[in-house]
């Protein structure tokens, strides 16, 4: 049986509407990219348009010829057809594994009229989260577990609601953004586990965690992701990850204490150990 790499951006995602068609596929990356223009068609579902610039992010699955002709239907899409809806075209597609060639598909030229509302952010869930009202639960991971520096940034009573530990797995906590007195943490999907706090925050938080994570000059990247607490998965909770990421940088003894002392009394005291012997060994 004949498997295809696929690329989705839209309501084939996770937690979206359509993400069934793709229940019996095989996951690659649910944190991967590529280049284009993301649009909001104002009818329920974006589009993509091809271009140089702009980045786009979704996710990369291994599909079976039939599940590949059940996107196509979706997509309004049919090899050698003129009116269709999307192009079906290969298109390198980036994650934290390197590389790989996959199908993804772009709004048509005669159908571009469609775009309505661009997308800066490149990511589908992320546009329609920012939307939505109500308290949002937040993932840290890093410094932003430690209390004393949201006191610091007279910020604290933002986050007074702490949920509890949540695990992510999938994932390794690594220093990938190089700053001049050292790596800062991100979080990479090449497999492991990555404990952090888990907080109810209201969503006036937001402009903070974004100006402090370097939102707007893509420092990070807001994301949505699902992790176990207490067993339970809770989905589409908000953190932020590394935009560009370099090789491993130690980080600088006081960003590492700020981790350190965020996460004791949540997280395990294995997990703290095996994180300060990693970056032991980055020194």
């Amino acid at each position: 049986m004949k498997q295809h790499y696929v690329f989705v951006y839209g309501t084939l995602r996770r937690h979206d509407k359509y993400h069934d068609l793709l229940k019996d596929s095989v996951l690659i990356s649910e944190q991967a990219w590529t280049k284009g223009r993301l649009y909001d068609t104002e009818d329920g579902y974006p589009a993509l348009m091809e271009s140089t610039e702009g980045t786009v992010y979704g996710e990369l699955y291994l599909v079976t010829d039939e599940q590949l002709s059940r996107l196509d239907r979706l997509e309004e899409y049919e090899e050698n057809r003129d009116n269709n809806l999307y192009d079906r075209k290969k298109k390198l597609i980036y994650h934290d594994r390197g590389e790989t060639e996959a199908y993804t598909y772009f709004i048509t030229k005669q159908n571009e009229f469609m775009l309505k509302i661009a997308i800066p952010s490149g990511d589908w869930r992320i546009y329609q989260f920012e939307k939505q009202k109500g308290n949002v639960l937040y993932y840290a991971y890093g410094s932003c577990m430690d209390h004393a520096r949201f006191k610091k940034a007279n910020v604290d009573h933002y986050f007074q609601k702490l949920i509890g530990r949540g695990i992510l797995e999938g994932y390794s906590l690594r220093f990938t953004k190089k700053l001049p007195d050292g790596g800062r943490a991100d979080i990479v999907e090449n497999g492991g586990i990555v404990e952090g706090k888990v907080y109810e925050v209201p969503r006036e938080c937001l402009d903070y965690l974004y100006q402090r994570e370097g939102v707007e000059i893509r420092l990070y990247r807001p994301a949505l992701i699902d992790v176990k607490m207490d067993g339970q998965i809770v989905k589409d909770v908000l953190t932020f990850i590394v935009v560009d990421k370099e090789p491993e940088t130690a980080p600088p003894d006081h960003y590492l204490e700020e981790i350190i002392r965020g996460g004791r009394g949540i997280l395990s005291e294995m997990y703290i150990s095996r994180l300060i012997e990693h970056v032991r060994t980055l020194a």
